[in-house]
């Protein structure tokens, strides 16, 4: 028996195709990348929907080929003909854009970047405006703002397990898109490292699995947080032996690669790309790496919500490159200290930061986080 469909669902999906593919697809394209999404459908769904909406919201160019109209709302459309002007920071050979990822990503050359390493807004529901505004005046919204503890104030964490299941979909559409055009700016060979949570990684991996990236297993970020191990809400007295989740000791991180061409030594050959840089010659890049939450110190040069600390990010970005050589791409770049890592280990970078507080954030704390000495403790992989 088939599910019955959300209202809207197989539209989101042809416009989450379509968006991946600013030169347009065939209708027998179209169709396999929608039931990728959302499951087998009738092929007449998406080919009714596509005459309807034409000229509408999309353009046919040839017998059966459509893409998407020129100017229906920013986030659909691409800008390889409207050079968008994109507000810009560098310091040193780390460069940070203001703007929205996935236009830039459209714009971009094929076959520029070396490696994605980022730690993305997850759920995205709390990086809207509202609940973004709602973190800032403490009101909470969908992020948890926590006591103080210890005599130390928490910084404020997302509430990844109220996400509706249609909010869990939308995320798994937003990254297959998202991961169609990392694939098309990547040179062969190229990792993608993605922050997670065990909550929702697994979301994640299918969609850029599905967006035609090769997983290539998980990084473990072994570290002591707050998350989890709590009692029942309200009932913490009655169920004193029980918790509701297990106490989150580790953050995973998904890492993926674009297929090489040919043999490994072929692509590190053309492209230097294709592993991992190993932390010596006798010791193998592994996927554990001991950490720590981000030091108050650290909080104070970025205070981002979701800062990782330097120690742990010098690590993870001198490994991304294998030979040392290309640029690293952090799209979602917060307050930039993906980049401010890189520049500390000498590897070209940039970043796209939406939101304008961020990115002027970023502008201030990449040069503070890439002289932050307490970063240079490299924590090796166990």
């Amino acid at each position: 028996m088939s599910r019955k469909r959300r209202p809207g669902e197989v539209r989101d999906a042809i416009l989450t195709v379509l968006a991946s593919a600013p030169a347009g697809a065939s209708v027998p394209e179209i169709e396999g990348r929608v039931s990728e999404l959302i499951g087998e459908l009738g092929k007449s769904s998406v080919r009714s929907y596509l005459r309807l909406n034409t000229p509408g919201l999309f353009r046919r160019t040839a017998r059966g080929h459509y893409v998407l109209r020129d100017g229906d709302g920013r986030q659909y459309s691409a800008v390889g003909e409207e050079r968008t002007q994109w507000r810009e920071f560098s310091y040193g050979d780390a460069r940070i854009v203001h703007g929205d990822c996935f236009e830039w990503l459209r714009d971009r050359e094929p076959n520029s970047v070396h490696a994605v390493v980022t730690d993305p807004p997850y759920g995205l529901v709390e990086y809207t405006v509202e609940q973004q505004e709602k973190m800032r005046n403490g009101k909470g919204g969908i992020w948890r703002i926590p006591p103080s503890f210890d005599g130390a104030t928490r910084s404020p964490l997302p509430r990844f397990t109220v996400l509706s299941s249609e909010q869990v979909d939308a995320l798994g559409r937003t990254f297959f898109e998202w991961g169609r055009l990392v694939l098309n700016v990547l040179v062969p060979g190229a990792n993608v490292v993605v922050a997670s949570n065990p909550l929702l990684s697994y979301v994640v991996s299918g969609a850029l699995a599905r967006a035609g990236l090769e997983r290539r297993g998980e990084i473990v970020r072994l570290v002591m947080t707050m998350r989890g191990g709590d009692r029942p809400k309200a009932a913490h007295e009655e169920f004193a032996g029980v918790s509701v989740m297990p106490r989150s000791m580790w953050e995973p991180w998904i890492v993926f690669r674009k297929p090489v061409e040919g043999r490994v030594q072929d692509n590190l050959r053309k492209w230097q790309t294709g592993g991992f840089r190993r932390p010596s010659g006798e010791k193998p890049f592994g996927d554990v790496i001991s950490s720590a939450p981000t030091h108050k110190s650290e909080r104070e040069l970025a205070p981002h919500p979701s800062l990782k600390p330097q120690s742990f990010l010098r690590v993870l970005v001198r490994a991304a490159l294998p030979l040392g050589e290309g640029v690293v791409l952090d799209p979602f770049a917060g307050s930039g200290s993906t980049l401010a890592a890189a520049e500390a280990v000498g590897y070209k970078s940039i970043g796209v930061e939406k939101d304008k507080r961020y990115f002027e954030m970023a502008c201030e704390a990449i040069p503070r986080l890439v002289a932050f000495k307490n970063g240079g403790n490299y924590v090796l992989n166990l």
